[in-house]
């Protein structure tokens, strides 16, 4: 079994319990459940911003412990102070390390665009990333099929959210649908978690106009970020590089200005 099996298996046992505890009505009577969602996309080509998504990860499956004592809401507020065009937030607990605890903490006093960052196989979950303030959600293709995809998107434009399809193959382009609104390459491969940012370059010209592209994993340098900008992309999800730091925010601030 993969850690991507793993997590999905638990992701199921999970969610299991949460629909029991939290009914969906319940999740739509969340304080941010009407609240008008920032567009990530908006922020992503915003010349004065660096069309960085900076995320904040405490851990990892193949890394363990990245950073036990940055809290959530000054690395947030801090990223965005520095530049970034939004902040990915990851919520899952047991192999990440995150909680919706994270999310709804900067969500009340933040005015850039969240993305949560979780392994979404339910429509549970998307009503529930609007009831805690996620302006966008993710959505893996290695984890769904086509439907799914399209119905999760589906519901999650209708409330307001914009969806990141984060794609790792070719052939994962047909689970493109019109409620897409960021197509994002993973230079991890989800099954063995190895990182090839060669991935990134050969999907560039594959991915279909009409959306915005971002590469996400191993971005380790202004290098990178420049080579990928000529292969056309708008924007990159990093979050290691910067949460490996014992001040995530000085190390993202050093790097946009690099």
């Amino acid at each position: 079994m993969t850690i991507l099996d793993k997590i999905i298996e638990n992701k199921k046992k999970e969610l299991k319990i949460l629909s029991r505890a939290t009914s969906i009505r319940s999740l739509e009577n969340s304080s941010f459940f009407q609240r008008k969602v920032i567009s990530l996309s908006e922020f992503l080509i915003d010349k004065n911003k660096t069309g960085i998504i900076a995320e904040y990860k405490r851990q990892s499956p193949s890394k363990g412990i990245i950073n036990s004592k940055s809290q959530v809401g000054e690395v947030a507020e801090g990223y965005f102070r520095e530049g970034a065009s939004g902040v990915s937030i990851l919520t899952d607990t047991k192999f990440f390390g995150g909680s919706n605890t994270d999310l709804i903490t900067i969500r009340g006093k933040s005015l850039f665009p969240i993305l949560r960052k979780d392994f979404i196989i339910d429509e549970y979950q998307v009503i529930e990333s609007k009831s805690i303030g996620a302006d966008a959600i993710l959505l893996i293709a290695a984890v769904l099929d086509t439907k799914d995809i399209l119905r999760f998107s589906e519901l999650a434009s209708s409330l307001g959210m914009e969806v990141l399809l984060e794609i790792h193959e070719t052939y994962e382009l047909h689970m493109v649908n019109p409620y897409v609104n960021i197509i994002g390459v993973n230079n991890r491969n989800l099954k063995t978690f190895e990182i090839n940012t060669d991935i990134s370059e050969e999907l560039a010209e594959k991915i279909p106009d009409g959306f915005l592209k971002i590469s996400e994993s191993g971005i380790s340098s202004p290098f990178m970020i420049r080579k990928l900008k000529a292969a056309g992309y708008n924007g990159f999800l990093i979050g290691e590089k910067f949460m490996s730091a014992s001040d995530p925010v000085k190390a993202f601030s050093e790097f946009v200005t690099d």
